[in-house]
């Protein structure tokens, strides 16, 4: 058993189990939302739309965390503004916010010519060189993430199933928009250093998705995303270290394996479900 438990006793191995963690909890409360309102596009042009104020905090030496959440603010901001227009449907202003900033990000990319590595590790993360003070900062994440869903839930629940009746009792629907939007921004910007913008929905989305599969209620969703999430880290780890695979990708990977294995097993169950209701039918015409 020691190939199971040798690689986390490693200290840096052990950081990126934790960050890992912290990481499933926040995108188990921000990807059941993304995926019970269908915002699977609107989350993709969310991480991409962070490129820019990457770069340049990369390239004026600032913190990558706070270019990524000031990019982040804009496309939020951006979405929403032109989310007030009825002459443009949804996915025509999320879809032209998106290249804007991805054509952006590879502009100022473009005037470096050092900044290589930086994006290598902006699009694929890098989780085995998450340090202490990073930790830190996902743990603030993840609080505000449990304040924002607790205080938000109710509206959360009447926007995502029926907005109309969310505005009959008061509960504000665009600002609960903005705050669930906000919710999906944090949870991406407290990722993409874990595992990168082009796998961030490995944990945002994958988790979620085999979880709804299973349970009906929200509190339940989000449990059972969050216990995927950190299955998906801990076998991702140790793929990457017995077979030298990228971290960040290989958990990603792992989630969307157990998502598939998920989606098999619920079929297989609705078809079992589905046989004695069959059979019970066939003898009732025989009578």
């Amino acid at each position: 058993m020691d190939w199971l438990f040798v690689p986390f006793e490693v200290s840096f191995v052990q950081r990126a189990l934790w960050a890992g963690v912290l990481v499933s909890l926040i995108c188990a409360l921000a990807g059941t939302w993304v995926v019970l309102r269908g915002m699977a596009f609107l989350g993709d042009a969310m991480s991409h739309g962070m490129l820019p104020g990457v770069a340049l905090a990369a390239l004026l030496g600032g913190d990558l965390l706070l270019g990524a959440a000031l990019s982040a603010g804009v496309m939020a901001f951006g979405v929403t503004a032109l989310g007030r227009s009825q002459r443009l449907s949804r996915d025509t202003s999320i879809g032209l916010l998106f290249v804007g900033m991805l054509s952006a990000g590879v502009i100022i990319v473009s005037h470096s010519q050092s900044f290589a590595v930086d994006l290598t590790g902006f699009l694929f993360g890098d989780v085995l060189a998450v340090t202490g003070p990073e930790l830190g900062k996902l743990a603030v994440a993840l609080l505000l993430a449990v304040i924002v869903s607790v205080a938000g839930h109710r509206a959360f629940v009447a926007l995502s199933f029926d907005p109309r009746k969310a505005r009959t009792l008061g509960l504000r629907p665009g600002l609960a928009n903005a705050l669930l939007l906000g919710l999906v921004t944090l949870a991406i910007v407290a990722s993409f250093r874990i595992v990168g913008t082009l796998l961030v929905f490995g944990l945002l989305i994958a988790p979620p998705a085999a979880a709804v599969l299973w349970a009906k209620r929200i509190p339940v969703v989000m449990a059972g995303a969050a216990a995927l999430g950190m299955a998906a880290t801990a076998i991702g780890l140790l793929v990457s270290w017995h077979w030298g695979t990228a971290a960040g990708a290989t958990i990603a990977a792992t989630a969307v394996v157990l998502f598939f294995l998920s989606a098999l097993g619920a079929e297989l169950r609705d078809r079992v479900r589905a046989t004695p209701e069959k059979t019970n039918t066939e003898v009732e015409h025989a009578l």
